[in-house]
């Protein structure tokens, strides 16, 4: 279970970040429905190779300062 909740307005904040970091997901259709954020790890682990902590941290890293640019 991920450590994290989104709502969609923090989804586009955070997929954002995310776009500016992993360039190469902008041609991705990233899929989130809220409360399956299981799922959207396991899309991020698949398209950018990395492992499940990491995409949480960086995700909750994102949640900390939505507002903000850095990721």
């Amino acid at each position: 279970m991920a450590s994290f909740t989104l709502t969609p307005e923090t989804w586009t904040k955070v997929k954002i970040k995310f776009l500016r970091k992993y360039r190469d997901l902008a041609q991705a259709e990233i899929n989130f429905t809220p409360g399956q954020e299981d799922s959207l790890v396991t899309q991020l682990m698949d398209l950018v190779k990395r492992d499940r902590e990491y995409i949480e941290f960086t995700i909750k890293k994102a949640l900390a300062d939505p507002e903000g640019n850095r990721l």
